[in-house]
């Protein structure tokens, strides 16, 4: 029997034109597991407002982090694919979960060159359960599957944000760059409150318990807040780091509904009053640098940290295609059929 994997990513646009950056967006608004409202106020406000002001705006964004390859996330997946086979029992493909490579496309591709396939492993590359990440993607394969390829059978990789080898390399690539004085931030991708809630298997534990993330519950498989969380208590403690010498925020806040806090561009103001002058920043929910480390971070909020009584600011590369990563994923790969 064929022996197939598949990673999925977030996507890019290709290219940091705006006519590229809008349909991009388009795409990725119009997503309900994005904007998660009916489909007509959804199309109303993505389509009526949002591609009509914001496309601009994030093209000038993705030129100033545009490789020569393309864009960064894709070509350092691309790079981590690449290393992955080497190590890997199963052919290893790569799609995106917006744009190109697209998971139709791909999908379609695997059939065509394995059609006798019975079962696909498929790694979301999430560390934490969103559903604006992780489920849109597995609810987007789970969707063409049942259309297109309904013998197929789908195993997915779960959420790793507390897996001992994970938390290890996670570790070693935040201390090969942290510096010793320097106060350390974890700054999460933030996400609506209502999302936590809705993502709430209980129903009556998320945002309705006093210190629901640390208070044990089933809810907790699929709570982004749990999971960032535990990945931030779990690298602390093996960084050996006290109470005063590290953070947790959550970036990339989008309208004006509540989202996890406190909010990253907040801290970064606060910071130097606070006597933390010298910061270094790590983004786990991401594993490869993109629009959301390399500009809002690296470039934005390195200049309002530093406008605000900075003096050194540190920006930790998320895994991307690091050896000691690639062969963990390639090892998830390689027991994903037992």
């Amino acid at each position: 029997m064929s022996k197939v994997a598949l990673l999925i990513n977030l996507g890019s646009p290709k290219s940091p034109g705006v006519k590229d950056v809008k349909e991009y967006l388009g795409e990725f608004l119009m997503d309900d597991h994005v904007i998660d409202v009916p489909k007509i106020p959804r199309w109303l406000l993505v389509k009526g407002i949002i591609l009509n002001v914001r496309p601009k705006k994030s093209a000038d964004a993705y030129k100033s982090i545009w490789w020569d390859e393309g864009s960064p996330l894709i070509t350092l997946s691309e790079r981590l694919v690449k290393k992955v086979r080497e190590h890997s029992l199963y052919e290893t493909y790569l799609a995106m979960r917006y744009a190109a490579p697209s998971i139709s496309n791909k999908l379609k591709e695997i059939h065509d060159k394995h059609p006798d396939l019975e079962e696909l492993y498929v790694v979301p590359l999430y560390p934490h359960f969103a559903m604006s990440s992780y489920e849109s993607v597995v609810d987007r394969v789970k969707e063409i599957v049942e259309k297109e390829y309904p013998g197929l059978k789908l195993k997915f990789k779960k959420p790793w944000f507390d897996e001992e080898s994970y938390i290890q390399i996670l570790t070693k690539s935040i201390f090969e760059v942290l510096p010793k004085d320097h106060h350390l931030l974890f700054s999460y991708h933030g996400i609506p409150v209502r999302h936590l809630r809705k993502s709430d298997s209980t129903s009556c534990h998320c945002y309705k318990r006093e210190n629901c993330c640390t208070t044990p519950s089933e809810a907790h498989g699929t709570c982004y807040k749990h999971q960032t969380t535990k990945t931030t208590e779990l690298v602390v403690k093996a960084l050996g780091l006290e109470e005063n010498q590290y953070s947790t925020s959550y970036q990339s806040r989008l309208g004006r509904d509540p989202w996890i806090e406190p909010y990253t561009a907040e801290r970064l103001e606060q910071f130097p009053s606070e006597g933390k002058d010298k910061l270094a920043i790590v983004c786990p929910a991401f594993v490869s640098d993109c629009l959301e480390t390399l500009e809002e971070i690296n470039i934005e909020g390195r200049e309002e940290f530093l406008s605000f009584g900075g003096t050194s600011f540190v920006s930790i590369p998320c895994l991307n295609d690091r050896n000691d990563w690639a062969q963990l994923v390639a090892e998830w790969i390689n027991k994903g059929a037992l």
